[in-house]
């Protein structure tokens, strides 16, 4: 299933958060936490600042920021909680049923978070998102598999009957004769199987590797 960096610009769809975000475009903020209520957006956003208490006086005069509430500061940071109404990208994102991961950042109005779905549900995001003219960018696309997706029903019984045999233990505890004797087929046919579910894991493994590393 993939996963995608997403980028997009909150402040297009008049977010109220975005809107504290480009008063204050060199400061980061960190999204904890994002849910719908009843009553609008609720979240909690985090900001590292020299200045926590002029942030804190701009979600005053922010528009349609419902209610906020500062929940912890000190000399550097300020924790808001705040609510307002739902804005169109959280609009497309559960008429589309993704969710996405936080925490998230926000800078300059910019919204850069995770999400993991099917390539028709993160296509249909996005193509909501360039209807309702919100700016976006795919920071990055990785692909990862579950076991039962990477492997073949046939493959993913030989491969954990072999681990759980001992067959890749050293010294083995199962010889491939063994093994092949549990599935009633010949050690050649054991081997084949065996080597092509073999293949399937560490190419996956390769490409993880590189993937995380940017090659």
């Amino acid at each position: 299933m993939p996963t995608i960096q997403l980028r997009f610009n909150a402040a297009a769809s008049k977010d109220p958060l975005a809107r504290v975000s480009t008063e204050f475009p060199e400061t980061p903020l960190t999204v904890l936490a994002s849910h719908l209520t009843d009553d609008g957006l609720l979240g909690l956003v985090e900001i590292s600042t020299k200045n926590p208490t002029e942030i804190a006086r701009q979600f005053d005069d922010v528009p349609k920021m419902d209610s906020h509430e500062v929940v912890y500061t000190d000399e550097q940071t300020v924790v808001i909680q705040y609510q307002f109404p739902e804005a169109e990208p959280y609009r497309a994102l559960r008429a589309t049923g993704n969710i996405p991961q936080f925490p998230a950042q926000m800078q300059d109005g910019w919204l850069s978070t995770e999400m993991t779905a099917s390539h028709e549900r993160l296509a249909e995001y996005t193509d909501k998102l360039a209807a309702a003219n919100i700016p976006f960018t795919i920071q990055s696309l990785s692909q990862s598999h579950l076991p039962e997706e990477l492997l073949t029903d046939r493959q993913w019984e030989f491969i954990t009957e072999a681990v759980e045999r001992g067959y890749y233990d050293s010294p083995r505890r199962c010889t491939l004769t063994e093994l092949a004797n549990s599935f009633a087929v010949n050690s050649s046919a054991a081997s084949g199987v065996l080597h092509r579910a073999e293949g399937r894991i560490i190419k996956e493994f390769v490409n993880s590797l590189e993937s995380h590393s940017g090659t």
